[in-house]
């Protein structure tokens, strides 16, 4: 029976860890972290701007949504 050990780290993870296999300096670091951060914030918005658009929303819509209580108490 062979045994299956399941990757702790997703291909991303071994990705970066091969990469930067090195020390970065502080700035370099903080550079990196910037440019992680705009990569997801883009995708994030591309993903609200495709729901916006299925959705029909309009600016009156969101000014709605943004007074309106929608979560539900517990």
């Amino acid at each position: 029976m062979e045994l299956v050990v399941k990757q702790p780290f997703t291909n991303v993870q071994l990705e970066l860890l091969k990469t930067f296999s090195h020390q970065l300096s502080d700035n370099d670091l903080a550079d990196l972290r910037k440019t992680l951060a705009l990569f997801f914030a883009q995708r994030l918005i591309q993903q609200a701007d495709k729901i916006w658009d299925e959705k029909k929303w309009t600016d009156v819509d969101v000014d709605k949504m943004l007074n309106t209580k929608m979560r539900k108490s517990k």
